[in-house]
């Protein structure tokens, strides 16, 4: 997975047990494209302590995807929809073709409810 786009996801699920404090900087930081001199200046402290932060919060966020795994299971369930979509959008199937399709999204379904 590309590494802005699991930081930015690992943030949605996580980012709420965060302080407001390293909400804002990290927001600051990786939603706003601020520089961490910007940040720094901003919050009034120095550029290693937003550095740090950052490191801090990255490491914290990875350590509640590896206990609670819900990133994972996203993308797992992400996945197994788009299965779903490419077997539904089969045009010029016959009924048995229609039958077995309609089985392979079951399957697919109750894949993803035994995830959940």
């Amino acid at each position: 997975m590309e590494i802005v786009l699991k930081k930015a996801l690992l943030y949605d699920f996580y980012g709420d047990l965060l302080t407001d404090r390293q909400k804002r900087i990290y927001e600051e930081v990786f939603l706003n494209d601020y520089s961490q001199s910007e940040v720094a200046q901003d919050e009034g402290i120095s550029r290693q302590s937003v550095h740090d932060m950052i490191r801090r919060v990255n490491a914290q966020l990875e350590n509640y995807e590896n206990t609670l795994h819900l990133v994972e299971r996203f993308m797992a369930v992400r996945a197994k929809i788009g299965e779903i979509r490419q077997t539904a959008r089969k045009d010029d199937a016959s009924e048995a073709d229609l039958k077995a399709s309609m089985m392979e999204i079951d399957r697919i379904a109750s894949e993803i409810l035994e995830e959940l």
